[in-house]
C-alpha cells in the first residue's frame, strides 16, 4: 500500500514535476495532457497541453499532480492551505541542499536551521505555490545544540 499526495497546478504541472525530479533525484514516469484524452472529454481546447495526470517516482516514494482548469477547481488561484509536502533525510547537508533548491524563487516561512527536534529543519512555499517542510531526521546520538 502507498499513500501519495496529489498536487494541483494551473498550467505549471509539467514544469514543477521536472523541477522536483531534478531536485529530488526522481523520474517523471507519466505525464498525460488533456489533449490525449477522449475526443468527447468536456475540456476547453486551450487546456490541451495542460497535464491531467503526472506521476513522479522518487525511490519508493511518489508524488502525483495535475493542472486544474478553474472550472474544475474554482479555488486553484488561492494559496495552498492545510498541507505540506514533507522531505525527510538523515543527512543535514542533503536536506539543506533540497531546501535551498526548492526555496529558489519561492518564499521561505522558516529558514533552515537546527531546532530542538532536528539538526536541520525549514519550511517554504516553492515558486509553484506548493508548501514544503524539509526535515533532517536526527541520529540516535544527536542532542539539541550540537
Amino acid at each position: 500500500m502507498k499513500i501519495v499526495t496529489s498536487l494541483s497546478f494551473k498550467g505549471e504541472c509539467r514544469q514543477a514535476f521536472d523541477f522536483y525530479a531534478q531536485v529530488l533525484g526522481g523520474k517523471v514516469t507519466a505525464a498525460m495532457p488533456f489533449g490525449d484524452g477522449p475526443p468527447d472529454m468536456p475540456i476547453d481546447a486551450k487546456y490541451k497541453d495542460w497535464l491531467m495526470h503526472c506521476w513522479l517516482e522518487v525511490g519508493d516514494q511518489a508524488l502525483m499532480g495535475a493542472d486544474m482548469p478553474p472550472e474544475f477547481a474554482p479555488n486553484i488561484d488561492k494559496p495552498k492551505n492545510g498541507f505540506d509536502v514533507t522531505f525527510h533525510s538523515e543527512d543535514a547537508a542533503e536536506a539543506k541542499r533540497v531546501f535551498d533548491a526548492l526555496a529558489e524563487g519561492g518564499k521561505v516561512g522558516m529558514p533552515f536551521a537546527a531546532t530542538f527536534w532536528s539538526p536541520g529543519f525549514g519550511g517554504l512555499t516553492d515558486r509553484f505555490g506548493i508548501p514544503w517542510m524539509i526535515n533532517t531526521v536526527p541520529g540516535a546520538d544527536w542532542k539539541p545544540g550540537q
